[in-house]
């Protein structure tokens, strides 16, 4: 008799395992996955958006680049790759707007752990932002040289990732010497270099709205 109840005992708790396993899979089957646009121009606001790649609805990438950042060290696309990052334009000596955007950015330094989410942020102004001067910059606000960059070199090449890869800015300009952008927006981009959000970064909703982003991109870079 004490058999028949350990086998039923046994059944009765292999039934119950089996029961949880059946209600988490149609859990997961019902629930929507969370997911993250891929911007093309097309999907952005046409001010944004160079005429010659207005109507891109698919494949738009940042463009490869070339930059020094405050260490003297070249910086390129490569030391980018196999990693989410996120993006920003600004300048040391910026008065309004950008002192906020760099202590949203270092929120987001000390906030996120591990080396995948990596920052990048362009100097707009860069005949004023030397080497040493972005030195000195980083140095102030506890810029952590392993994870981000701030870069500055050809101002026309900076322009340009601006505004025909990271559609950050109205696309009025040449990069001349009288062309200036001015932009609080961050970009986060994904390991394929393609833009999946567009933040105020001056605003704590919009900075909370990254973090969570940053998360579900996470997981959806883990299955691909």
């Amino acid at each position: 008799m004490r058999s028949f109840f350990n086998q039923f005992k046994l059944f009765g708790i292999t039934l119950l395992c089996l029961s949880a396993v059946i209600i988490y899979l149609f859990y997961n089957a019902l629930t929507p996955q969370k997911r993250l646009p891929i911007y093309q121009p097309s999907m952005v606001n046409q001010d944004l958006v160079s005429e010659d790649i207005r109507y891109v609805k698919k494949y738009h990438t940042i463009a490869d680049f070339a930059l020094l950042n405050q260490n003297g060290e070249v910086v390129t696309q490569a030391n980018y790759e196999g990693k989410i990052y996120i993006a920003d334009f600004f300048f040391t000596t910026c008065p309004s707007i950008c002192p906020i955007m760099t202590k949203n950015m270092l929120a987001i330094q000390n906030k996120l752990k591990g080396d995948d989410v990596l920052l990048l942020s362009h100097s707009v102004t860069p005949e004023i932002d030397s080497v040493a001067q972005l030195k000195k910059y980083a140095v102030a606000k506890g810029v952590d040289d392993s994870r981000w960059n701030l870069v500055t070199g050809d101002k026309k090449q900076i322009y340009e990732l601006a505004r025909k890869s990271y559609l950050a800015v109205k696309t009025d300009g040449d990069g001349g010497p009288y062309d200036m952008i001015h932009t609080e927006n961050f970009i986060l981009v994904d390991k394929k270099r393609r833009i999946r959000g567009f933040y105020d970064g001056t605003k704590t909703a919009d900075i909370e709205k990254l973090f969570k982003d940053i998360e579900i991109l996470r997981q959806l870079e883990k299955q691909t």
